[in-house]
C-alpha cells in the first residue's frame, strides 16, 4: 500500500536568501528616505534647536548643500544590512511561522506571531547591528562640519576604521537598544502583517495577489512605525554619538529618552515620523511583494506546485 508523500517545501537556506534579496531590493528603493529620518532624528542633539522644520525642509537643505548623490550616502551600508538583518529576521520567521502552524496549515495566532516576530527580529538584530551602526554614521556625515566628518568611503571601509580607531565592540555600540526596536518592530510589523492580511481576506473584498499585500504592508508600517519610533532614536543618537572630554555622550538608552523629552518635548520621540513611515510603509510593501513573488514563483517553477501563490507570510 503506497504511502502518499509529504508535500514539498522550500528549503531553509532559500528561504533566508529570499528575505535578504527583498529587503536589499526595497532598500534600493527607499535609501533616500531613510538619509532623511537620520537627520531629523540627529537634529537638535547638543542645542536642542530645531534644525528642520519639517521632513521636506530636510530634503531640501541637504539637496542643496549636498548634491543628489548625498541622498544615497550610505547605501552600501544600507545594502549589507538588509543582506545580514533582513535575511536572518525573515528566513527565521518564515522558518518559526511553519513550524507552529497547525498541521492544516492553519497559521498560528496573533500572540504567538508577535513571539515569534520578537524572536527573529532580537536575533536579526545582532547579526546586523556592525552595518546599522555604519549605515547611521554614513547618513549622518554631511550634517557634521567639515572637519568633523568621518568620510567612510564604503561601509567595508566604515567598518574596518571603527575596528582599528575605535576597537571591534564599537561595532555592535548600541546593540541593546537595537535588539530592543528590533523586537518592537518585528513584533509589529511581521504579526500586523499576517493578521491584517488575514483580516482583509476575511473580508471577502480582497485575495491573494498584489493590492492585498500592499494594502497589508501598509496598515503593518502604520502600525510599526508608531510603536517602533522612540526606540529607533535612541538607537540612532547612541550609535552616532561622540566622546566628550572622554566620556560618552549618552549613559544608555534611558538616557537619550530622558534628554531628548527635557530638552526637545515628548513628541521629539516622533520626530520624522513621516520620512520613517513613508520609508517604512513602502520597505515594508516592496519587501513583502518581492518575498511573496519569489515564493510563488519557486513554488511553482522549482517544486511543481501548479497555480501556486505567495503565502510567503
Amino acid at each position: 500500500m503506497s504511502q502518499s508523500s509529504p508535500p514539498a517545501t522550500i528549503p531553509n537556506v532559500i528561504k533566508f536568501a529570499f528575505g535578504g534579496l527583498s529587503g536589499m531590493a526595497a532598500t534600493c528603493v527607499v535609501q533616500p528616505l531613510d538619509l532623511v529620518k537620520t537627520r531629523m532624528q540627529l537634529s537638535g542633539t547638543g542645542s536642542g534647536k530645531k534644525e528642520y522644520k519639517t521632513s521636506f525642509h530636510a530634503a531640501r537643505a541637504i539637496l542643496k548643500q549636498e548634491g543628489i548623490f548625498a541622498m544615497y550616502n550610505g547605501l552600501s551600508a544600507g545594502l549589507l544590512r538588509q543582506a545580514s538583518y533582513t535575511t536572518t529576521r525573515l528566513g527565521i520567521y518564515t522558518w518559526l511561522f511553519e513550524n507552529f502552524s497547525g498541521k492544516d496549515g492553519a497559521p498560528p495566532g496573533f500572540l504567538i506571531k508577535a513571539a515569534l516576530g520578537m524572536t527573529a527580529g532580537v536575533i536579526g538584530a545582532f547579526v546586523g547591528t556592525p552595518a546599522e551602526v555604519s549605515l547611521i554614521r554614513m547618513t549622518a556625515d554631511g550634517k557634521l562640519p567639515a572637519a568633523e566628518r568621518r568620510n567612510y568611503t564604503s561601509v567595508f571601509n566604515a567598518l574596518a576604521r571603527m575596528v582599528k580607531e575605535e576597537g571591534v565592540l564599537t561595532l555592535w555600540r548600541g546593540a541593546i537598544p537595537t535588539m530592543g526596536r528590533a523586537a518592537v518592530v518585528n513584533a509589529a510589523q511581521l504579526s500586523s502583517y499576517s493578521q491584517a492580511k488575514e483580516g482583509l481576506m476575511s473580508t471577502g473584498w480582497f485575495s491573494e495577489g498584489i493590492f492585498l499585500h500592499f494594502c497589508a504592508s501598509m496598515i503593518s508600517g502604520l502600525v510599526t512605525t508608531a510603536a517602533s519610533m522612540p526606540v529607533d532614536i535612541a538607537k540612532t543618537r547612541i550609535q552616532n554619538m561622540k566622546m566628550i572630554d572622554g566620556k560618552p555622550e549618552y549613559k544608555g538608552a534611558a538616557d537619550v529618552l530622558v534628554k531628548v523629552i527635557k530638552n526637545e518635548g515628548v513628541f521629539a520621540l516622533w520626530k520624522g515620523f513621516t520620512p520613517y513611515y513613508a520609508r517604512l510603509g513602502p520597505h515594508t510593501v516592496l519587501t513583502f511583494i518581492a518575498l511573496e513573488y519569489m515564493t510563488g514563483w519557486y513554488k511553482r517553477n522549482i517544486l511543481g506546485i501548479a497555480g501556486a501563490k505567495g503565502g510567503g507570510l
